[in-house]
């Protein structure tokens, strides 16, 4: 599988990603994909070392909205279809890396189930006080009808974490404990420095 290394990029199955694609070597994978089935594995680096090395489990997705634009660039948009594994890097002569996946035994063709009310409440809490305190504009009543998993995974998708924090949750075994952790992650950044509820600065 051609592979997109990007940084705080995550996909999930059943959710969509936009992405611009301006690299000539990703121009290319877009051509190729656009070509044979129109599947790219959306993976994050561990680093920034070039080539970077690479997180182990990333995400399958299909283009299902692709724009040629001036220069050769790209808009496309990927849907989520399962998790996988990297099994090992694939020698190949392309300009952009490839990997035999490994989909695991991720259960990823099921719907989730339901988070507990007090869950859902809690995480809605949550991303309020986390939104307000990054200056974000929210439609608070059209998210409140986003089912479960469109609620978490959108979140975990626009939250501005850290690249290790983007991993646990895309690794995350389950809708419930990918909940949690969100709002783990919410609520830690927010006491860190500079935070909202957090110290000005470091004592």
């Amino acid at each position: 599988m051609p592979i997109f290394p990007l940084a705080g990029a995550l996909l999930f199955p059943r959710m969509q990603l936009p992405l611009h694609i301006f690299e000539p070597r990703y121009r290319a994978m877009v051509r190729d994909a656009l070509a044979s089935d129109g599947i790219i594995a959306m993976v994050q680096p561990r680093d920034e070392r070039r080539p970077p090395a690479l997180f182990e489990i990333g995400c399958l997705g299909r283009i299902v909205g692709s724009e040629e634009i001036e220069g050769g660039r790209f808009n496309i948009v990927l849907e989520g279809i399962g998790r996988f594994r990297i099994a090992r890097e694939a020698a190949v002569d392309t300009p952009y890396r490839q990997v035999d996946a490994d989909p695991g035994d991720f259960d990823d063709d099921s719907d989730p189930d339901p988070l507990a009310s007090i869950q859902r409440a809690e995480l809605e809490r949550e991303a309020r006080r986390y939104a307000d305190a990054l200056g974000y504009a929210v439609d608070w009543e059209a998210v409140g009808r986003l089912d479960d998993e469109m609620l978490v995974n959108g979140i975990a998708q626009i939250a501005p974490l850290d690249t290790g924090s983007k991993q646990a949750l895309l690794e995350a075994d389950g809708l419930a404990a990918r909940a949690d952790l969100l709002v783990q992650f919410m609520q830690f950044q927010r006491m860190l420095p500079g935070g909202a509820d957090g110290p000005e600065t470091m004592q």
